[in-house]
């Protein structure tokens, strides 16, 4: 049997491409004092957001952020099928928690800074193959959470390296759907884990360029299009360092992508 969805060796092409048909935003204080503050749907004037912990905060974000989605797209919440989506702490728990409340059908991912992404990806292999209609993608991050799961607890004041990322406030949410105007879904590389042997937790730029840039390397490939023929190659969070990096690996394989590349986690801030 021949998988007629897939080309190259790591992309699919979607034949009935899956429609954005909303998206949704909420932030903390400082990601509402950057550059792209006007397109948030809401801005925190507190990173507790009324809560007794930053997890709970979090978990908060992302059930606002899907609610905000279905509110904008003019449904309701029992006419999602399913909602796809993770965090960075164990257990996926403010997702988790947040699925819960929201009582959609859901299916818990963890891809670090890779998460909207594959969330969107997979809803929209859902929504392709027919086993959906309408389903929400999500993903959320909180800076003080991170930084007590992955590096210090802010409680020690810790002076942080100037490698290190600043991880977003936030959480963001896209309803897809069968039908609609765009913009669509109409490709999907997946990635692989690509280790270079860095070990320094405030340097993950680095860790993470390798995998980021041969993912949009082996993109352009499967695709056969240049990157020229993109408006904007956008990574989730390798910071300048990692940016920088990841321009380097791709030009060592032929690819210029400096005029068009950038990265949410510079665009951010």
């Amino acid at each position: 049997m021949v998988a007629l969805k897939k080309i190259g060796r790591q992309t699919i092409k979607f034949l009935n491409p899956p429609s954005i048909l909303t998206t949704a935003s909420i932030v903390g204080p400082k990601e509402g004092e950057g550059p792209l503050a006007q397109y948030y749907d809401e801005v925190l004037e507190d990173d507790l957001f009324g809560e007794d912990s930053w997890e709970k905060a979090e978990s908060k974000l992302v059930k606002e952020a899907v609610k905000i989605a279905i509110r904008k797209a003019k449904l309701k919440i029992p006419d999602i099928e399913f909602m796809l989506g993770g965090d960075l702490l164990n257990q996926l728990m403010s997702t988790s928690f947040a699925a819960r409340d929201l009582e959609i059908p859901f299916y818990g991912l963890y891809g670090a800074c890779s998460t909207m992404a594959e969330s969107l990806n997979l809803a929209a292999v859902l929504i392709d193959g027919g086993y959906a209609d309408k389903v929400v993608a999500t993903t959320s991050s909180h800076f003080s959470s991170a930084e007590r799961q992955f590096r210090y607890p802010l409680e020690l004041g810790n002076q942080r390296a100037p490698t290190a990322q600043w991880t977003v406030t936030g959480s963001g949410a896209a309803i897809l759907t069968s039908n609609g105007n765009g913009p669509f879904i109409t490709y999907s590389t997946i990635g692989k884990v690509i280790d270079f042997g860095i070990v320094d937790s405030n340097n993950m730029g680095a860790a993470m360029a390798p995998a980021a840039a041969n993912t949009i390397t082996t993109h352009l490939m499967d695709t056969g299009l240049q990157p020229k023929e993109y408006d904007l190659i956008i990574t989730g969070d390798l910071g300048k360092y990692g940016r920088d990096i990841a321009i380097e690996l791709m030009k060592k394989e032929g690819f210029e992508i400096v005029k068009n590349f950038t990265d949410c986690g510079i665009e951010n801030f």
